[in-house]
């Protein structure tokens, strides 16, 4: 199968060599970009646990901060391996979403034993920390890195006007909402086209397009996602 790969370039190309070892090939198209913000050395002096809901925040923390004994409670497995190459010590991973996440802090942290602290890509506040700010705990919040809207590359187009494609792969939200524009605008054919989606919100943002199949991952993880693809 020729599948379409649209998360930021920085993960894209894992999920690259992913699919080509499972006799698949990729093609590359980022919709999203991310910007990493400068800034002086983060202190995570007296900082419980550190809360990190993508890959992109360990990765923009790491930038700032040396400090790698603080423990990190990741949302999924591709954050947690995130954080174990930039060279964590203590992650534990919540295999799930920004509520699983929510709820697994709670059971591995304590509300009375110090700040817990939330890497994330903004633009506004942090849901995730408001909720557990409700359940007694003080949560701080760095907005560390940006996301922005990347066109479809032409390779991508002239491969859909083609109908060169056999699937697209949807890791969030966001960047299906990015897909969706881009195809609305340029009337690009989608009815061919199988989409895979890590969560059923994935899904719904990709309407009113119409696809040949639509399937939802299971968990919302890479390993969830590629399953999809039988």
């Amino acid at each position: 199968m020729k599948i379409l790969v649209t998360r930021p370039l920085e993960d894209a190309e894992e999920t690259a060599r992913l699919l080509a070892a499972r006799g698949h090939e990729a093609l590359v198209a980022p919709l999203l970009a991310t910007h990493f913000h400068d800034g002086p050395p983060l202190s995570l002096d007296g900082i419980q646990a550190v809360l990190a809901t993508s890959a992109n925040g360990v990765r923009a923390l790491a930038r700032r901060t040396e400090e790698r004994q603080v423990p990190l409670f990741a949302v999924g497995p591709q954050t947690a391996q995130a954080a174990a190459e930039a060279g964590f010590a203590h992650v534990r991973n919540a295999d799930g979403n920004a509520e699983r996440l929510g709820q697994a802090a709670q059971e591995w942290a304590d509300a009375d034993r110090g700040p817990l602290l939330h890497v994330h890509g903004g633009p506004g506040p942090s849901a995730l920390a408001a909720g557990l700010r409700q359940c007694g705990f003080t949560v701080k919040e760095e907005i560390l890195y940006a996301v922005t809207p990347r066109s479809l590359p032409p390779d991508a187009i002239r491969a859909l006007k083609e109908a060169a494609l056999d699937a697209a792969l949807f890791f969030s939200p966001r960047s299906a909402e990015v897909f969706r524009e881009a195809a609305l605008k340029d009337g690009l054919p989608t009815q061919t086209l199988t989409a895979i989606c890590i969560s059923a919100a994935t899904s719904a943002a990709l309407a009113p397009l119409i696809f040949a199949q639509t399937r939802v991952a299971s968990a919302p993880n890479q390993a969830a996602l590629l399953a999809c693809l039988g």
